[in-house]
């Protein structure tokens, strides 16, 4: 096993898990490690992280992971087993068609409710199947269908019983009882679900272009149960992620059709944080085409089918390998000619570690995941005989090529606030170009599609920051905190408007354009929605995916309202001091989704990230 050796005993890590370390059990913020489902999956993790770094990767990726030069992905997953990351899942063929869940046969449903529940079945299989995220694009549109069955069941009752003249209001008013009732009980299902892996599936779903009256509806339903809240406490929903969708012409300015959905769109972003908005122009621009992202940022290429058909539903990612970038300028010591040296060497390992990473998830068998493979979820029906590669060869699936830390990169460079610096801008863009360079010959090479990747960084940011603090000790601008900043974000910790923020970012997303998120942090929005409407305007033809922070935090003691106070354990109410996760609710954004790390705490790094985040001013922000 030549330097093998070395790797970490595996009674280590399960001696760590058995004390509740916070390294390993708080690695995943969707985790709750105290519940024994969860526990048996960390277990099982930590077998698998094993038996993969000694025995299956290449032996120069194990080293470069074990080094913290690479992290590859989701090591208590995959490579143990051809497990693939994360999808968009072909919910409207499953519906339309029906499929299989074990020994059941689901047949098409005829009701909005009986839709909205066989989605949440099919989430929780979709998500014990696979190891990421997964999104169902325009459940607005798709759900349609189903409700106009309920509005004709109620329009033949209505004529049974109803005067003529109130039949079709009859028939709209339960109509759209029964369109909430499905919205709230997916919303009920999704955050009760537990998959195979121990924790809430991370799903997304995508809505807002429909302009048919049921569309509007379903749009209204979502929006207003999640400001509804979950329970009797009217706690703010993790799951799932909501995305708005934006464009000119159906909901943007005050003359479209749906403009008012974009009003209580705001409204729930001030009060939940959710939705995201996804502006349809700009990320057509970027993408080639429109759709949600798969899971929180991930997004797909533009891709035709043999029919020469724009297919974007049934797709999915085969998994993400990162590139430690502060590490390559700390070992440069501020010389750029060694900066690229070092970066061209570890692209090799990059390269290895990815190609195997396809190579690996080729040798899943139908049978492996039936819901994914052979019942629809991944849009194609293969016969156990069929070869999985069908699904991901000539670019339908994406690889990814991850980063991390372009502003340590530019800080070690060029110094404080590199933001403002036009060389140290142009710098970090090369090294994104250098990147598309790489993926474009490994797509040339291999026949599939390689993606440049904006981690999200939910651990990593810990990890590689507090490894290469222990192995080169406190280094100005990289080492000098306790986490990375996420890929091209703007430094978390420094005062910028919004507007200034966005401006700063919107050049990056399209190298970057397998998977990004931009973000603004606001004080209370609940009383400005104008201001927010105002940031929302200014990104529409600037950026494609933009994300609402702000204080929607609660203590179900005093009665607060508003942003807890950081500690350094956690967060706790201003007023009475109360910590106890059972009477408060803190809902903060982790990476692209959402977290509430007084149930579910986060690594040490991402909390402290979180809580040197700076409001950004501009426009009517009123403190």
């Amino acid at each position: 096993m030549g330097n093998r050796k070395r790797f970490r005993p595996l009674e280590q890590d399960i001696k760590k898990l058995w004390r509740q370390e916070k390294a390993i059990v708080n690695e995943n913020a969707n985790k709750d490690s105290t519940v024994f489902n969860t526990q048996r999956d960390l277990t099982a993790g930590i077998v698998a992280k094993y038996y993969a770094m000694r025995y299956q990767l290449p032996k120069e990726v194990a080293s470069a992971h074990e080094a913290g030069d690479i992290h590859f992905h989701d090591l208590d997953y995959q490579p143990y087993q051809p497990l693939t990351n994360c999808c968009l899942i072909d919910i409207a063929g499953m519906l339309e068609h029906g499929f299989q869940i074990g020994n059941a046969s689901v047949e098409p449903p005829h009701s909005i409710q009986t839709a909205a529940a066989q989605i949440a079945q099919i989430i929780a299989n979709v998500s014990s199947s696979q190891y990421g995220g997964c999104s169902v694009d325009r459940i607005d549109e798709i759900l349609a269908h189903y409700a106009e069955c309920n509005y004709e069941k109620h329009l033949v009752k209505a004529s049974e019983w109803v005067d003529p003249s109130r039949r079709d209001e009859y028939a709209l008013s339960f109509t759209k009882k029964d369109i909430y009732d499905a919205m709230q009980s997916l919303e009920y299902e999704i955050n009760t679900l537990y998959s195979s892996n121990g924790q809430t599936p991370f799903v997304t779903l995508g809505f807002g272009l429909g302009t048919s009256w049921i569309e509007r509806e379903i749009q209204r339903a979502i929006l207003n149960v999640r400001m509804g809240g979950l329970g009797k406490q009217k706690q703010t929903a993790i799951f799932p992620k909501l995305v708005f969708s934006l464009k000119r012409g159906v909901n943007l300015n005050e003359t479209d059709e749906n403009y008012d959905i974009k009003q209580l769109a705001l409204e729930c972003s001030a009060k939940r944080m959710y939705p995201d908005v996804l502006n349809y122009d700009k990320l057509v621009e970027i993408a080639g085409d429109f759709k949600v992202p798969m899971g929180c940022r991930s997004f797909l290429p533009a891709w035709k089918n043999k029919e020469g058909q724009l297919v974007n539903a049934g797709r999915m990612n085969l998994g993400v390998v990162t590139l430690n970038l502060p590490r390559l300028a700390i070992r440069s010591d501020g010389d750029k000619k060694l900066f690229w040296k070092y970066f061209e060497e570890q692209m090799i390992t990059m390269k290895t570690a990815l190609f195997y990473r396809i190579e690996r998830t080729k040798e899943a068998r139908p049978e492996n995941a039936p819901i994914l493979y052979q019942h629809g979820a991944f849009g194609e029906r293969l016969k156990k005989s069929e070869n999985v590669d069908e699904l991901f060869k000539d670019g339908r699936a994406t690889v990814s090529i991850g980063y991390i830390g372009l502003y340590e990169v530019a800080a070690h460079f060029y110094g404080a606030n590199p933001e403002k610096n036009k060389k140290a801008k142009h710098f970090i863009l090369t090294i994104l170009e250098k990147l598309n360079e790489y993926a474009d010959d490994w797509k040339a090479e291999s026949g599939y599609w390689f993606s440049i990747y904006s981690t999200p960084s939910e651990s990593l940011t810990d990890r590689f920051n507090r490894m290469d603090r222990e192995k080169y000790g406190v280094v100005p601008f990289i080492t000098d905190k306790d986490y990375y900043q996420n890929s091209f974000h703007y430094d978390v910790r420094e005062s910028v408007s919004a507007f200034d923020k966005i401006d700063y970012e919107k050049d990056f997303a399209p190298l970057t354009s397998g998977g990004f998120i931009h973000y603004c942090e606001y004080p209370v929005l609940v009383h400005n929605l104008k201001a927010l409407e105002t940031v929302w305007d200014y990104a529409y033809d600037r950026v494609a995916y933009l994300g609402t922070n702000t204080p929607i935090d609660k203590c179900f003691e005093c009665g607060f309202e508003g942003e807890f106070k950081p500690t350094k354990e956690g967060f706790e109410c201003p007023e009475c001091h109360n910590t106890n996760p059972l009477t408060c609710d803190v809902v903060k954004r982790t990476c692209g989704y959402l977290g509430n790390p007084a149930k579910r705490p986060m690594v040490h790094g991402r909390h402290d990230e979180i809580i040197h985040r700076v409001k950004h001013s501009g426009g009517d922000f009123i403190e």
